[in-house]
């Protein structure tokens, strides 16, 4: 069998068919999701520093200059309230320039105990509105400073301020926590224990304006980010809900990140699947794959396709939400992204059972993966070729020459001259199994890759430095196109001592 490379060994160890061979199928998505997933930060930003445009670059150059000292010293006095107002606000104005701003320096000034303690002014809003401003934009820097913030005790008062009468203090405490969470994990679970969900759930609701709702959803999708170790079950639970509720509002930017929320869950293996699918969305979420706007359909496309990557019965609860219908557009998008991850999808529906295997064919979208692996860039050719290669593993016999009679094998075949080693030993495994499998048709299978170049190239690859590739390439020569050496009654021994050269013919 072809070699595995260390890059790549979780998308094979974790393919989904637990009931087939593993190293036969050598499939799965880990080893994808960092090819495809390059931009998931572009999509759903991690931290966000809150950037005025009212304030002017004049005043922000002159702010630059004042003595942090007497800053500090100014903003530690309460016996001034207007001097210290002043004085906050001033340490925020530095934090919220768009040129380098000196968070650094303004932690090294001691000011972060100061600040902190401003968030307990109940009896001055505004106060603890710049104060949670500064704080903020501090969160929102390297992981080391948003730590500080956490270190300076500011987690429990912004979860007080969430109750604040005032909406500004209120809706810049909900950014502070969502800086907070975002820097991972970590931290992530450190405010869900100090019982951030509930208080952020319940602004769900009609009366909330849209661009509080927006960064209150944004703070669930950091709430649902990272599998290492993935959210607590319950606060999934907790979430879930929200999600369906969400799902169905009109503000774009609010409902990318609701799906955007959902694929992080779907993210987190089958346990968390469930979850998902007992929540109901499913049907909600199906819809949102022919949605006029590219983001939505990206998050979408995601998710349902982290859906299908569990077992057979989680993949038939998106096929039964007549999943496939939406695919023979995605396939054809203008956007390469797009078609790259709906055939991703469709080798993970490839990788079910036979009656799985047999929906994609029924839904005519095998014209469609082939003529990704003929006309796409090399990713999308890439895993075109595992919904290829997927198929004539999990398919029958029927479902095999199909593939067969809809031209697979050209731009199969022609994918060997790729440099990709994974690439040549899925090919070259569907190939072989293509031939296995041709039964009375195993002729017509050998004359198609004959004439198009396939087997010059198969017989090449007996030269190839991968010991692996090498011998498959050998056992499809001998098995199926040897003819010839039978004529010259020559015996060739194939054992693990094969020449680095491989054997011609």
């Amino acid at each position: 069998m072809a070699s595995i490379d260390p890059h790549n060994k979780n998308r094979m160890q974790v393919f989904k068919n637990k009931g087939k061979d593993q190293d036969e199928m050598r499939r799965r998505r880990n080893e994808v999701t960092v090819e495809l997933r390059k931009n998931k930060r572009e999509e759903t930003i991690l931290k966000r520093r809150n950037v005025p445009i009212a304030d002017s670059t004049d005043e922000d150059d002159n702010l630059s200059s004042l003595n942090l000292y007497k800053l500090v010293e100014n903003a530690s006095d309460p016996s001034n309230p207007e001097k210290q107002l002043a004085a906050v606000q001033s340490a925020r104005r530095l934090l919220s320039s768009d040129r380098n701003p000196p968070i650094d320096d303004l932690i090294a000034s001691g000011i972060l105990p100061t600040l902190v303690q401003c968030l307990e002014r109940h009896d001055q809003s505004m106060l603890q509105f710049e104060a949670a401003w500064a704080l903020t934009n501090i969160a929102s820097g390297t992981s080391a400073q948003t730590n500080e913030v956490v270190k300076a005790g500011a987690v429990p008062l912004f979860l007080q301020l969430l109750k604040s009468p005032a909406p500004n203090v209120c809706e810049q405490a909900v950014w502070a926590l969502g800086n907070i969470i975002g820097d991972g994990p970590h931290l992530r679970d450190f405010v869900i224990k100090h019982g951030v969900v509930q208080p952020l759930l319940s602004f769900i609701k009609q009366n909330t304006p849209i661009p509080f709702l927006r960064n209150v959803t944004w703070v669930i999708v950091n709430l649902c980010r990272n599998k290492e170790p993935p959210p607590p079950t319950a606060t999934i639970l907790e979430i879930l809900p929200a999600l369906n509720v969400l799902i169905h509002h009109t503000d774009i930017n609010i409902l990318v990140d609701t799906v955007w929320a959902l694929s992080y869950l779907t993210d987190g293996g089958n346990e968390q699947i469930q979850l998902v699918i007992d929540s109901g969305v499913v049907p909600k979420l199906i819809p949102l794959l022919a949605h006029m706007d590219v983001k939505v359909q990206t998050a979408a496309l995601r998710a349902v396709g982290n859906i299908v990557t569990g077992s057979d019965d989680q993949t038939q609860t998106v096929l039964n939400c007549d999943a496939l219908s939406y695919f023979p557009a995605l396939l054809s998008h203008q956007k390469e992204k797009i078609r790259k991850e709906a055939v991703w999808f469709l080798s993970n529906i490839t990788a079910g059972n036979q009656t799985q295997v047999q929906a994609v064919i029924d839904a005519g979208l095998l014209p469609k993966i082939i003529e990704n692996l003929a006309k796409g860039e090399f990713q999308t050719q890439k895993e075109s070729a595992w919904a290829i290669s997927n198929l004539t593993i999990s398919g029958n016999r029927h479902q095999v020459w199909r593939l067969v009679e809809e031209g697979a094998i050209p731009p199969f075949c022609e994918l060997l001259n790729c440099r990709d080693t994974q690439v040549i030993n899925v090919v070259l495994d569907g190939i072989h199994n293509m031939l296995k499998m041709g039964g009375s048709h195993v002729g017509e299978i050998a004359a198609m890759i004959e004439e198009c170049d396939g087997m010059a190239k198969i017989e090449e690859l007996q030269n190839h430095e991968n010991v692996d590739i090498y011998k498959l390439a050998y056992e499809i020569i001998r098995q199926f196109f040897s003819e010839e050496v039978e004529e010259n009654e020559t015996m060739i021994v194939f054992d693990q001592d094969v020449p680095i050269e491989g054997f011609k013919f």
